[in-house]
């Protein structure tokens, strides 16, 4: 079996981070990781989705990496993970995260 990278998470802009978390936990099965004012990260049995106010983060998707300081200089974050953003060629935000700190 191949050993894939991993999707770390998906990043989606909203409004209000906690009217947005109650709809997913009232609409969906999931379980809140973390919340703030200004995000949150809900863990779905597949997939993490970050919920993030769009002047703090862009839109992306985050990958995990053992070497992920390749892609850049890493900054830590809040919750103690460290990552870099770069865009793929089409101009889209991905996050590297470095699979250390998750």
């Amino acid at each position: 079996m191949e050993d894939f990278d991993r999707i770390d998470h998906i990043a989606i802009p909203v409004r209000d981070v906690a009217e947005t978390v109650n709809w997913y936990r009232q609409t969906f099965r999931c379980r809140v990781a973390y919340q703030d004012a200004t995000w949150a990260l809900l863990e779905f049995g597949n997939v993490r989705l970050a919920l993030v106010v769009p002047s703090q983060h862009p839109a992306h998707l985050g990958f995990s990496s053992p070497r992920a300081e390749s892609f850049g200089p890493l900054k830590t974050h809040r919750d103690g993970t460290r990552s870099c953003y770069i865009q793929d060629p089409a101009g889209n935000t991905v996050e590297i995260l470095d699979e250390a700190s998750l």
